[in-house]
């Protein structure tokens, strides 16, 4: 699993960590977490749909695997121990988190680029970097943590690298 902040780059590593297994030909499959959890309204003591994502990550991976993936990548934010072990659980094999860390000038300037410098919601995606940060930080659920602020493919392999699956 690739975890960190808005704007450290999980999808676009998870998609250029994908693109070096395709060119080795291993089985993988990608699965953006951000997509498993698109559903609204949210319930008020779930505002982020961990439990709607849970089960569409277990039918997901199930789906993959049985169709050859022999890994998966997954991309998105786990906050605790328990959410961890519960995605774990889910994919049904042993989960390998790496956190991607980019300073706080990055990830501006990436969600600037994203959002657009005068859009109402950068306030609300910079104050939730900030807060992911310092949750991140604190809950300490990485094994590995990789430097995002750098080339694509470079932070890409290197996640691999972190991971064990550049062998």
């Amino acid at each position: 699993m690739i975890t960190g902040v808005v704007g450290a780059g999980k999808t676009t590593i998870a998609g250029a960590a994908a693109d070096l297994l395709q060119a080795r030909q291993v089985a993988h499959a990608v699965i953006d977490v951000d997509w498993l959890r698109r559903c609204r309204p949210s319930p008020p003591d779930d505002p982020f749909h961990v439990a709607l994502t849970l089960r569409n990550l277990a039918a997901v991976s199930r789906n993959f695997r049985e169709a050859g993936a022999g890994r998966l990548i997954l991309a998105g934010v786990i906050e605790s121990r328990s959410e961890r072990d519960a995605y774990q659980e889910a994919i049904g094999i042993p989960l390998a988190v790496c956190r991607l860390h980019a300073d706080r000038a990055t990830i501006r300037s990436r969600l600037t680029a994203r959002l657009g410098a005068d859009s109402p919601e950068l306030s609300w995606f910079l104050d939730r970097a900030a807060t992911l940060d310092q949750i991140l930080t604190t809950a300490d659920l990485a094994d590995t943590v990789v430097d995002a602020g750098r080339p694509i493919t470079e932070v890409a392999a290197d996640v691999l690298t972190a991971t064990g699956w550049d062998r």
